[in-house]
């Protein structure tokens, strides 16, 4: 029976948009006012759109002002990290934050970084488009994506806990063609990322404000993103992103309460109620594909159909994105699956909350002064919420839009940065062209060079006396502003090796950072449009989604099908969406209006992402024989190599349950250690997708327009979800913080006299290893 709902659903959703007549849609003709009595024509702007009124002096104030914030918070990161948990100039820690970020501040990260100016902006122009359907299918579309990642995320700490790239795997499974290949494809996908955030956010600065032109708007964001990204790496980004997230919360919110409420009686809102917002939306006709002519329906192929493409997309800029991998590698072992669902369940709350407020105002304002107030063409570069912020508020409103979209613009713009800085140094740098030990097999020790179980007999830094009297004068030279020099024979060249590193991360970060500079300049010249980007980037990329989720779970998998799955399904997506643009009128000579059609997209989105998972998966078994249970752990044990022999992975489990603390798990023993975390990734994941994807809008579809009662109950479930979803996000993180510092610092405290005492006296024999909180005192030693 469980089975059966959501099928029969499904059919009824199908058999309920197969009975829309074509043109049911058009009942009032190309007039979308004719219901209000209104005379003007949809591509007719009769009044002038957005007016910049923000003087350039105080908006680079204001921009500079949080930028300002945000380094002071990055700041405060590394101090924390250097005095309370003695890791402030570890090259992983500026990568994984140390890997021990709470359920809240993980969730925290994942809304903030999946917070794109592309959220705010492009949810509202969906909603534009096509009606309430619009803010669901763009909150849906993107939050099941996050939902199962958080299987991915489990699958990574189970099979490679050492890694610090999802491109680590792919290379120690499938070797340097394949590592390339798909090296390629995650650049492409951040440029993809950053070119969709940056034109949204300049879109909307050089709407809003007096004077300024393309050019600054673009180097004030490399700046402002650049500048606290290097101060504090990857863990400034989540506690800056706390802060970020609270402040988005806190504006939507306000956003909602005057278009909703209109608590000050202001004249200029002409809405107030959800009872005035559906007056002036039964006004005004919808578009070709909706239910009655109307904005008030699930009932819509356009709706539908960006659904369908914004899910197929959204799997790339996650699945693909170092981004998201960061994330997941910086969260407790055992507790990132909650921060993945919990990120997921409180995102959805921004683009539904956002669009059903600014995009159906924009609409009811159009219908309340019977003009169309923005051009097609202003309207995809996701203008809607400015201009309605202004209508409604003024000066006040472009501000809050203006805060809205730095905020966004900071947080996930600084999480792409450092993502690409990581591949830069791990997967390029690190490993091709200055490796510390070249050729080196995976089984073979870092340190020298020898088989790690047959030959190796390095010690274990944190029994390393040397290198505890190494990290003690480090840390007094560091005060002095003298360059520690590192005597231990065993480990102190690789820790040499990794400062190195370390520098170079510094020089990627601001590299990176001007690269934006040039890229969105040029992606304005050739006038792509935020719509276009963001539809566009599930034909780019879509086809590697399937690969690398079977590089993760599939001990099958091989170069062949990884390769194979990559190219066939690129080419074939490029070349299908290609083809459907050629069809329309002007065909591709009209490129950028032709291949941006809703169409063209979904074809493109589709065929990239299927051809890619069929092509990898019969390559996979027509090439590779079948594996036993011994190959499966062998294939695994690859994976499980990847590590820090500085800080081994096997530290962040010594407070678990196990005889031999100091002992690698076993393959077997993660299984049975990661099995709860397994079972609900999987089971939240198949359930939430089930009922956002398939139940839910089908229920709402069957209610074809909606009446004034379930409209009104709409907005109050929007409202509500918000308001939940703010309280979570602003509480959460900042109590877990804070008591996880208070606890570290304690246990510093009583560690502290053992630790000095260990290296002053000149114990013999091995000096017994300590746990400080969830943390090893070998992290004390890892400092460069």
């Amino acid at each position: 029976m469980g089975l059966r709902l959501p099928s029969c659903v499904l059919l009824g959703v199908i058999v309920v948009f197969a009975s829309l007549k074509p043109g049911e849609a058009q009942l009032y003709g190309s007039n979308p006012f004719a219901r209000c009595g209104v005379n003007a024509t949809i591509n007719g702007t009769v009044s002038q759109g957005i007016v910049p009124t923000v003087e350039l002096g105080k908006a680079v104030g204001l921009i500079l002002g949080f930028g300002l914030f945000a380094v002071l918070v990055a700041m405060a990161f590394n101090l924390v990290r250097k005095y309370v948990y003695h890791d402030a100039d570890n090259l992983d820690t500026a990568f994984d934050a140390g890997g021990n970020v709470s359920i809240g501040l993980t969730a925290t990260t994942i809304v903030s970084q999946w917070t794109w100016s592309t959220t705010l902006l492009q949810s509202a122009t969906v909603a534009s488009k096509y009606g309430i359907s619009g803010p669901f299918w763009y909150a849906a579309g993107a939050t099941i994506q996050i939902v199962l990642f958080a299987i991915l995320s489990i699958e990574l700490k189970t099979k490679a806990p050492g890694a610090k790239t999802f491109l680590q795997v792919i290379k120690v499974r499938f070797g340097k063609a394949t590592h390339i290949t798909y090296c390629v494809f995650a650049c492409l996908t951040n440029l993809v990322i950053m070119a969709s955030l940056l034109l949204s956010g300049t879109a909307v600065l050089t709407s809003l404000v007096q004077g300024l032109n393309m050019e600054m708007a673009c180097m004030i964001m490399a700046v402002i993103v650049g500048g606290y990204t290097l101060i504090g790496g990857l863990g400034a980004t989540f506690y800056v992103s706390y802060f970020n997230t609270t402040l988005i919360f806190s504006l939507v919110l306000i956003l909602v309460v005057e278009v909703y409420y209109n608590p000050y009686g202001n004249e200029k809102n002409p809405i107030g109620s959800a009872s005035k917002m559906y007056d002036l939306l039964s006004c005004i006709n919808g578009p070709p594909g909706n239910a009655e002519g109307s904005y008030l329906t699930f009932f819509s192929s356009g709706g539908l159909m960006f659904g369908v493409i914004n899910i197929v997309g959204n799997f790339g800029t996650v699945f693909c994105d170092q981004a998201y991998w960061q994330s997941s590698i910086a969260a407790k072992p055992l507790q990132g699956v909650w921060g993945f669902i919990s990120g997921g369940l409180t995102w959805f709350a921004i683009p539904l909350t956002m669009a059903t407020t600014m995009g159906l105002a924009y609409l009811a304002l159009a219908a309340e002064s019977g003009q169309t107030m923005l051009s097609p063409t202003e309207v995809d570069k996701g203008l809607v919420p400015p201009l309605v912020a202004q209508k409604l508020l003024g000066t006040s409103g472009e501000y809050i839009i203006l805060l809205l979209i730095l905020m966004a613009v900071m947080s996930t713009g600084s999480a792409e940065v450092i993502a690409v800085a990581s591949l830069i140094i791990y997967d390029i740098y690190k490993t091709y062209i200055n490796p510390f030990r070249k050729n080196l097999p995976a089984e073979n020790c870092m340190l020298c060079g020898k088989h790690r179980i047959n030959e190796c007999s390095c010690i274990p830094v944190n029994l390393c006396k040397i290198c505890q009297q190494d990290a003690l004068a480090a840390r007094s030279k560091h005060e002095l502003g003298v360059k520690p020099y590192n005597k231990c024979p065993v480990h102190g060249m690789y820790r040499e090796y990794l400062a190195q590193l370390l520098n170079y991360k510094n020089w990627c970060i601001l590299w990176v950072s001007a690269f934006t500079i040039p890229w969105i300049l040029f992606c304005d010249g050739v006038q792509l449009n935020l719509s276009w980007v963001f539809l566009f980037t599930g034909v780019l990329i879509g086809s590697v989604v399937i690969p690398i989720s079977l590089a993760i779970t599939w001990s099958r998998m091989n170069a062949a099908g990884m390769i194979s799955g990559a190219v066939v399904g690129c080419v074939l997506g490029i070349t299908s969406w290609l083809i459907t643009s050629s069809q329309h009128e002007g065909g591709l000579a009209n490129f950028i209006i032709n291949t941006g059609k809703e169409d063209s997209m979904l074809v493109g989105n589709c065929v990239s992402i299927g051809s890619g998972g069929i092509t990898c998966i019969i390559v996979a078994l027509l090439t590779n024989r079948r594996v036993s249970k011994e190959d499966v752990i062998a294939e695994w044990e690859k994976t499980r190599n990847i590590d820090n022999p500085l800080n081994p992975w096997v530290h962040l489990y010594r407070h678990l349950p196990r005889e031999n603390k100091d002992a690698r798990p076993s393959h077997g023993e993660f299984l049975k250690m990661f099995r709860p975390a397994k079972i609900t990734a999987y089971s939240a994941g198949v359930i939430l997708t089930v009922v956002l994807v398939i139940v839910w809008p089908g229920i709402m579809a069957a209610l074809r327009v909606l009446s004034k009662e379930l409209f009104a109950g709409w907005t109050y479930l929007s409202q509500g979800w918000s308001l939940i979803a703010a309280t979570f996000i602003i509480s959460v993180p900042l109590i877990q913080e804070v008591k996880g510092i208070w606890d570290q610092h304690k246990a510093n405290k009583e560690d502290f006299h053992e630790l000095s005492g260990s290296v002053e006296n000149g114990l013999s024999g091995a000096t017994p290893s300590t746990s400080v909180g969830n943390v090893s005192t070998a992290t004390h030693f890892t400092s460069l």
